[in-house]
């Protein structure tokens, strides 16, 4: 019986079988030898049993013997024998057949819907916004969805058989299950890198397992550097926002200390006498109040980031993450000249951040108007430690300007960000200068390295999750 047959309608499978039945006892009827016709039976049987219930298929042999009996009819001592062993093999057919067909098409519907499920993860794999990749203990890749194509900018098909290493690195360096006996099954968050060098923050989310050919890593890879930049530039807009509510603060306190000297001044002109009066020594002290006021910069506070130690290979890795974005967005190129390995420098990483953010939206405002928009950013080595240079192909700050006073009349936004930003500089022995030499507009920016002592005390030991 052919895989074609199990196919065939109920109706189909009882006709052919009825025909069979009837060619059979026909030519047991009519053709006269020294044997037997109804081990022909057993054919018309196998096809009943793929579409009959068990007691059918006993009906249907009951009645087949009865045709070989009364057609065919043997010598009374051996139709009793040949009766039984006539039923028992088209019975035992029959339900063989039976059952057969019902594990067939049980497993035919297994892999339909297994098949089914093939095709409906295939699709998800194959539209979903997230990188997906599956690779060997080794690291090389054996399939990527087009997702993962896209992220990492390489031509659909070509990553199978590349290492990971060279795109993200840590994937690089999980251990395998014949490595270690424990199992991951977890995410982590890393830097990546596109195959025209373009670095990335991601989201990975990954897990280790054997099969026949081998143990395999399996990861879905999600791209952050947008709620990178979206999380820096909120920080900044959180960190500016306050820092009107306190110049708001201290301009109140300037205006009463003013109103309050407008009335001493006018008790004087009245009285037309200032030796030795008090009101004149009121005066001159609301004068030295206001000018302690007006005076005023941002101190450091208590236990701030004087002692503290960064990694400026990571600060400036995420600045060239959020200012990749903003170039794309506003046709500004992006000339990067940052050595690969970089100390680690005292500053506080996110005030250092906010400065270099700063910069950043600085310059793409200044660029606007601008024919030619460039952007570098440049480290090298400062007076007392590293210095970076941040410069704009823009038209630059006129002469004469006082860029680092808050609150200027005619600046672009709150007028507080140079401020604040010299201010963060300064507040971890570091600084912040506008360099007019320079072509464009140039800014630099001086840190120190941290000391051993610095580097010991914020080091913290780590425990690796899975």
């Amino acid at each position: 019986m052919n895989s074609k047959t199990l196919h065939w309608s109920p109706r189909a499978a009882v006709a052919y079988a009825t025909i069979l039945i009837a060619l059979i006892a026909f030519s047991d009827w009519r053709v006269e030898i020294n044997a037997t016709l109804g081990f022909l039976y057993i054919f018309p049987m196998m096809l009943l049993g793929t579409v009959l219930d068990w007691w059918q298929l006993v009906l249907a042999a009951v009645f087949c013997t009865f045709l070989s009996d009364r057609l065919d009819p043997f010598p009374m001592e051996m139709e009793s024998a040949r009766d039984v062993l006539i039923f028992l093999t088209l019975g035992v057919t029959g339900l063989l057949s039976f059952s057969l067909t019902r594990s067939y098409r049980r497993e035919q519907e297994r892999l339909a819907a297994q098949h089914a499920a093939e095709e409906q993860l295939k699709f998800l794999i194959e539209t979903s916004p997230a990188a997906i990749l599956t690779m060997t203990a080794g690291g090389e890749i054996l399939l990527g969805n087009p997702a993962a194509h896209r992220l990492l900018g390489v031509v659909k098909g070509s990553l199978a058989g590349k290492k990971i290493a060279r795109y993200i690195p840590a994937l690089g360096s999980i251990p395998s299950v014949d490595e270690t006996t424990k199992i991951f099954r977890t995410e982590m968050q890393t830097r990546g890198q596109r195959d025209d060098g373009e670095v990335f923050l991601a989201d990975i989310f990954f897990s280790t397992y054997s099969t026949p050919a081998g143990p395999r890593l399996a990861a879905m890879v999600l791209d952050t550097s947008e709620h990178l930049r979206e999380r820096e530039e909120t920080s900044l807009q959180q960190l500016l926002a306050g820092s009107r509510i306190l110049v708001a603060a201290v301009s109140h306190e300037i205006r009463n200390v003013c109103g309050a000297i407008g009335m001493m001044h006018e008790n004087l002109i009245r009285k037309g006498s200032l030796k030795g009066d008090q009101d004149f020594e009121a005066l001159g002290s609301l004068v030295e109040t206001l000018s302690k006021i007006s005076s005023l910069e941002l101190k450091r506070s208590a236990g701030a980031a004087q002692s503290s130690s960064t990694d400026l290979n990571e600060v400036l890795t995420d600045l060239r993450i959020v200012l990749e974005q903003i170039c794309e967005e506003s046709d500004i190129q992006l000339h990067w000249s940052v050595p690969e390995k970089l100390p680690f420098v005292r500053a506080d990483r996110h005030s250092l951040m906010q400065v270099l953010l700063n910069l950043a939206k600085n310059s793409q405002r200044a660029l606007e108007p601008a024919v030619q928009k460039i952007i570098y950013v440049a480290v090298g080595p400062g007076p007392d430690g590293v210095s970076i240079r941040f410069t704009d192909t823009g038209a630059g700050i006129p002469a004469g300007q006082k860029i680092f006073q808050p609150l200027q009349k005619g600046a672009d936004a709150t007028g507080l960000g140079l401020y604040l930003s010299r201010a963060f500089m300064r507040s971890f022995q570091g600084d912040l200068r506008h360099d007019a030499q320079h072509p464009g507009c140039s800014f630099v920016l001086e840190l120190a390295i941290a000391t051993d002592s610095e580097l010991n005390e914020d080091a913290s030991p780590t425990t690796p999750t899975a």
